[in-house]
């Protein structure tokens, strides 16, 4: 699954798991953890778009620049 979606999707992952962290462990940073859980989430839809254009032949459509 990881291979999949490429180095930003992981890093959206990281993200999402330390935002449900932060959320579960103190109630005083609910609004800081929410953030990381949108964020983390947003990374991983990224990370998803680019690597399923790329299999359609569309990677350099996505994220931009020449290659």
């Amino acid at each position: 699954m990881f291979d999949r979606l490429g180095i930003p999707g992981v890093l959206g992952f990281v993200v999402l798991l330390a935002g449900i962290a932060v959320i579960a462990s103190q109630n005083l940073v609910i609004g800081g953890g929410v953030a990381l859980v949108v964020a983390g989430l947003g990374f991983t839809v990224y990370g998803l778009v680019t690597q399923l254009a790329k299999a359609m032949g569309m990677g350099g459509m996505i994220g931009g620049g020449p290659q």
